[in-house]
């Protein structure tokens, strides 16, 4: 076989590798990318709030998102109405995709479409 063969196959090889581990930890997250994608996808606008906050909204009634906690380390994740979100300090927005700032986020505030 001739270098660039062999070169070629080793790119191919690496490629195929590559594509494995990616099927693989897809396969271990258990459907978790897809079900944060679903809830992400019923969102209008995402709002990190601090700690404190998300605690006193879960204290209200708010019911957290199953995903957030099947996140590692686990997330909070809310749905809040517009009208509760505007009392919350110290919040800040955050685009609304799968960025590291929106992965980074503790606890995240989501507001539904209207």
């Amino acid at each position: 076989m001739s270098e660039r063969l062999r070169r070629r196959a080793a790119q191919v090889e690496g490629r195929l590798a590559v594509r494995a581990w990616k099927f693989r930890q897809r396969h271990h997250a258990g459907g978790v990318w897809f079900a944060l994608r679903r809830v992400l996808a019923d969102a209008a606008e995402a709002w990190i709030i601090p700690e404190e906050q998300a605690a006193v909204l879960v204290g209200e009634g708010v019911r957290p998102e199953a995903v957030g906690a099947a996140l590692e380390p686990p997330r909070v994740i809310l749905f809040v109405p517009r009208e509760r979100l505007e009392r919350i300090a110290g919040r800040r927005g955050v685009a609304l995709h799968l960025s590291p700032e929106l992965l980074a986020a503790k606890a995240l505030a989501l507001v539904r479409f209207d």
